[in-house]
């Protein structure tokens, strides 16, 4: 699959050959969708915690006489009927993590980006770089590449001006290629890829 490089200002820079191994296949949602799955339970925090009867202190004294009062027969406080009790299976601190394997992990993501060059939402350009950190520089860029909603990835380093004037822009996410994931890939319309990102996901599944 072969697609034109263009830069920043929107100028043709060239084209590229795109690997069939990784941009070509035929976008399967179920793989995509068992991987976002896996993302969003893996950064769950799991920190809720809720106290139950044991871990309330309460006096262990009898409220008050078993018979004759006309009332319902209690011993403790601790117990959910009452106010100030424990809960009854309440939340605990836990893992919400799911597994899945590498392979499917890796095959998710080709499928989510020949998802996106089978739609059209793949953009390749020449490099990412600013020299002067200026957001209204930046917004005025991607509004002549039509980027409203996009994910850009960069090769190992991102560069620090670029970054900057993007990191106030809303919709638009930044990564080096190690951060590249299938969740972000999804919740863009745009996807981005620098050359050295390219180079980089080619070496990657080699």
């Amino acid at each position: 699959m072969e697609l034109k490089v263009t830069t920043l200002e929107g100028k043709d820079a060239g084209s590229v050959q795109l690997s069939d191994a990784i941009f070509g296949l035929e976008p399967r949602q179920d793989i995509v969708q068992r991987c976002v799955i896996w993302q969003l339970a893996k950064r769950q925090a799991g920190t809720h915690k809720a106290k139950g009867r044991a871990e309330v202190w309460r006096t262990g004294k009898k409220m008050y006489k078993q018979k004759g009062t006309g009332g319902a027969r209690h011993g403790s406080q601790r117990v959910p009927q009452f106010r100030g009790g424990g809960r009854a299976f309440g939340p605990v601190v836990r893992s919400h993590a799911i597994d899945l394997p590498k392979k499917v992990r890796a095959l998710a993501l080709k499928h989510a980006l020949s998802a996106k060059a089978k739609g059209g939402g793949l953009i390749v350009l020449d490099k990412a770089e600013l020299e002067a950190a200026k957001t209204k520089a930046l917004v005025g860029a991607f509004s002549g590449l039509g980027l409203t909603s996009a994910l850009i990835i960069d090769g190992a380093e991102v560069n620090s001006g670029f970054a900057t004037a993007a990191r106030n822009i809303p919709n638009i996410d930044v990564l080096p290629i190690q951060g590249i994931n299938v969740y972000d890939i999804v919740r863009r319309q745009k996807l981005v890829l620098t050359k050295a990102a390219l180079d980089a996901l080619e070496a990657r599944f080699k």
